[in-house]
């Protein structure tokens, strides 16, 4: 190919080089020029990122935030080269007092228009919050309260001109998830509404406090329940705003207690409240109801209907002492309806509604069913048409709770022992002496100044049918109930049992601990009735075992728990007689009266009367009831008592004549016939010579000295005798025959079975021929009672 050639090289002129060097510096001086501003951005951007702009900055951006609605205050102004300018630790004010912090907020990015910021207009086009942290203040709450905090809280908010933009707000608020969006207008002479009070801001401030504590004892399984709010309205008219929001949540857990789809729909718009529809289902059965809430008159009115677990549910809320001592074996049912009015410091609530409960279990008792219709106005409570059904009857009721006034009227046919639960302690412990075989049939009108049982008055009746009172059957029983003052009072009453029957009136006065018997009469055992007045005079009754129940009259008081005023009266006529316990023989006594005196620790018997072995025995008595002491002391008399029917029952010795007069006082220590000591006066007339059992062998042993002397009938016998550990003793034992007697003195060992007795016989009538040889008839008397031992003391 054909060479190249090359020019030749032209020298530079001198203005072409200086040229050259201006352009080379211009370049250079450029390029430090952009080092050093983009050096000194770099630098500035640092430091402002890092240390933030000064006070007048953030004096302007919190003038601005005024501007806008927000009276609020920053710590730090720090520019973020992706985000702009970023206010950190942003405090919310209270629009008139700033020593009222409502809400922290950890950071708020700030869309600044740095034009009109230049030139002093309004510069803030929005703010945007990432991943922020929100906790709201409460002044003077617990140290240890839980924290009102929003977390993870992102929001977008802009600043049109003249409104608040809110695109899209959401966060966590103490587990539950809520979204918020809508707007509100701000118009340029914006001014705040009515400033609320003091007293109204520590409300709201409880109240939100109240709401963070409960949030903090739930726990939420699953995805949190979520909070939807939309809204628009003006900022200095909020009132008139419009506002939707919806709640649901699939699982909230609060304690033991477990809610399952929990919802609410609300609506604020025209100045009212409406909850359109909440509810929640647990493991027993649901909730549904409504409420409206109109802000003129501040007055509410709500539905609810519920079949929840209500035990559960009023526990896990700490209201579980309602129901503490209910079981429910299947949930009731539960309809509510009601208004309240708030515009007085103290709510005015009325409420209806109807309860049914199948099933149930009160402090133990089993119950088949209950049912009411209830209302209650914050003042006065009324239960209508209550139902309450148990295996042994139902009874219906009707109650009403209101200031100085308490009412119940009660009818039916129940075991009293299921209500026991519901009576005062002293009544449940009368009740429990019952043994109810059939329930009675009762009509009760309870009057009072308060629920407090010891305001109580009330009237009524009740019919028993078989039943059992302290352990003592009756067949039937009916009366009239009058109750007041802590007593009961059955007037009127009338008992029946197999042997007869009973009446009078009778009042349990548990309030002074004691018993008033007024005009009783019975033909009733007594020793089984007197369990029914008290079972501790059962045993001084005892001893009296009448053959056919006796006609008894009763008035007065007995006393128990230590109380000292008993004085029971109590007359008896016994047409059949009784046989009494005397030295552990019974003595049958024919037609008997007499007249006890139960008093304190003591029993008075006077005017005992009665018919003994065709005699007449009479007889009064002081017995002591006190615990411990069993003390006694007794006067009898006898006259024409028949003498043979007498020794056959103590010595199984039958004589042929005689009768028996005497006296005899005495005192003992219970059943314990050695402890009785006394003194007495005794006669024996038309009887036998020697025919008293003890003295029988001498009859053998006369009648063979002197042929039909032993058996000859004498004009009587005396003797005045004293008793003492078991012995009976005689100085002046005396037998008048016909042709001789007999002088005595000694021993009978009743309790030993023994004998130690001298005796001499002596002259009368014809006999006084042989008046010294009687001298030699004296005799001694040993051995055994039934089989004595006589013997000539001179031979």
């Amino acid at each position: 190919m054909p060479p190249v050639l090359e020019s030749p090289e032209t020298p530079a002129r001198p203005q072409d080089r200086q040229s050259l060097f201006a352009r080379r510096s211009f370049r250079i001086a450029l390029r430090l020029a952009i080092v050093i501003v983009i050096a000194s951005l770099i630098g500035g951007g640092w430091y402002l990122a890092k240390k933030g702009f000064g006070r007048e900055w953030r004096h302007r951006v919190v003038e601005e935030l005024h501007k806008r609605g927000v009276e609020a205050s920053m710590r730090r102004l720090t520019l973020d080269p992706f985000r702009g300018l970023i206010a950190q630790d942003v405090r919310i004010f209270d629009y008139k007092h700033h020593e009222k912090t409502i809400a922290v907020i950890s950071e708020v990015s700030l869309d600044i228009n740095y034009a009109a910021l230049l030139h002093h207009e309004p510069f803030l086009n929005a703010l945007d919050v990432r991943n922020a942290q929100l906790t709201f203040a409460f002044p003077n709450a617990d140290a240890n309260a839980p924290k009102a905090r929003l977390t993870r809280f992102r929001a977008h908010v802009y600043f049109p001109p003249e409104q608040i933009y809110v695109s899209q707000a959401e966060g966590n608020f103490c587990g539950v998830q809520i979204s918020a969006r809508g707007q509100l207008i701000k118009h340029a002479d914006y001014k705040p509404g009515v400033e609320l009070s003091a007293e109204q801001w520590r409300e709201r401030f409880a109240l939100l406090q109240s709401v963070v504590t409960e949030l903090g004892r739930m726990s939420f399984p699953g995805e949190p329940p979520r909070i939807e709010l939309k809204f628009s309205g003006d900022l200095s008219e909020l009132e008139t705003a419009r506002a939707e929001a919806t709640l649901r949540g699939v699982r909230v857990r609060h304690g033991a207690y477990e809610m399952k789809d929990f919802f609410a729909n609300a609506e604020w718009a025209d100045q009212k409240l409406s909850v359109t529809r909440f509810g929640w289902s647990d493991h027993a059965g649901s909730l549904v109801g409504r409420a409206n809430w109109q802000r003129e008159g501040s007055v509410a009115d709500f539905e609810t209907r519920s079949t929840l677990d209500l035990k559960s549910f009023l526990t896990a809320f700490r209201l579980g002492d309602v129901l503490k001592d209910a079981t429910f074996s299947s949930p009731p049912t539960v309809e509510l309806s009601g208004s309240a009015n708030f515009s007085q410091a103290k709510a005015h609530l009325k409420v209806l509604g109807r309860a049914s409960i199948e099933n149930l279990t009160y402090k133990n008792v089993p119950f088949a069913g209950f049912s009411t219709d209830f209302s209650w106005d914050g003042q006065r409570s009324m239960l209508r048409n209550i139902r309450l059904r148990h295996e042994s009857g139902a009874l219906t009721a009707d109650l009403l709770d209101a200031p100085n006034d308490f009412r119940i009227n009660l009818e039916g046919s129940m075991n009293p022992s299921a209500l026991a639960a519901f009576a005062p302690v002293e009544l449940q412990k009368f009740l429990s002496e019952w043994d109810w075989q059939r329930p009675p049939s009762a009509r009760l009108a309870v009057r009072g100044s308060s629920r407090d049982p010891t305001t109580w008055f009330g009237d009524g009746t009740v019919a028993l049918q078989r039943t059992r009172f302290r352990g003592v059957a009756m067949n039937s029983a009916s009366a009239n109930i009058h109750f007041g003052n802590g007593a009961i009072t059955f007037d009127n009453f009338h008992i029946a049992r197999d042997e007869g029957a009973g009446s009078g009136s009778f009042t349990y006065d548990f309030a002074k601990h004691e018993v008033r018997v007024t005009n009783v009469r019975s033909t009733l055992h007594p020793s089984e009735a007197i369990f029914w007045v008290n079972p501790d005079l059962a045993k001084p009754v005892a001893p009296y075992k009448f053959r056919k129940p006796p006609n008894v009259t009763a008035n007065g008081v007995v006393q128990f728990r230590g109380g000292k005023n008993t004085h029971l009266e109590i007359n008896v006529d016994a047409p059949t007689g009784m046989d009494y316990v005397f030295l552990d023989k019974p003595l049958p006594v024919d037609r008997v009266t007499a007249r006890l005196l139960f008093t304190d620790d003591q029993l008075q018997l006077s005017g005992v009367l009665g018919n003994l072995f065709s005699g007449t025995v009479r007889g009064a008595a002081d017995i002591s009831l006190a615990k411990g002491d069993p003390r006694y002391s007794a006067k009898i008399s006898i006259d024409g008592i028949d003498f043979p029917r007498l020794t056959d029952l103590y010595f199984k010795y039958e004589t042929a004549h005689g009768r028996l007069n005497g006296t005899y006082d005495f005192t003992g220590r219970g059943s314990d016939a050695r402890t009785m000591q006394g003194t007495g006066k005794i006669r024996v007339t038309d009887g036998d010579v020697f025919a008293i059992p003890v003295f029988g062998p001498l009859s053998d042993l006369l009648t063979k000295i002197i042929p039909g002397f032993g058996y000859s009938v004498a004009r009587k016998a005396d003797a005045t005798f004293s008793i003492k550990d078991g012995v009976i003793h005689t100085d002046d034992f005396d037998v008048t025959g016909k042709l001789f007697g007999m002088i005595g003195h000694g021993d009978l060992q009743f309790l030993e079975d023994k004998l130690d007795f001298d005796v001499r016989i002596n002259a009368s009538g014809a006999g006084i021929l042989l008046a010294p040889m009687y001298k030699l008839f004296e005799y001694k008397g040993e051995g055994s009672l039934s089989h004595p031992n006589w013997h000539p003391k001179r031979f």
